[in-house]
């Protein structure tokens, strides 16, 4: 299975690139991508998530092609 999975703003400062690609038959969901790159780490409160350019639950499966996005929480004023 190949995901691909992409950063935007603050959370691709913190990895040092802005997409990667994801080889393993374990993943299964986009909590599981997550903890994958995020050395088992929970999805943190307000963590916008989607697959293949649609806003999606962390419960969502992912499967083979899939393209798995996260963006931080936006504040403003």
């Amino acid at each position: 299975m190949s995901i691909r999975v992409r950063y935007f703003a603050s959370l691709r400062e913190t990895m040092g690139r802005a997409e990667e690609t994801l080889s393993s038959d374990g993943l299964w969901t986009v909590s599981d991508v997550w903890k994958v790159v995020f050395n088992h780490r929970e999805l943190p409160d307000g963590l916008l998530c989607a697959v293949n350019m649609e806003y999606a639950d962390p419960s969502k499966r992912v499967q083979d092609g899939d393209e798995v996005a996260f963006f931080p929480p936006v504040t403003g004023g």
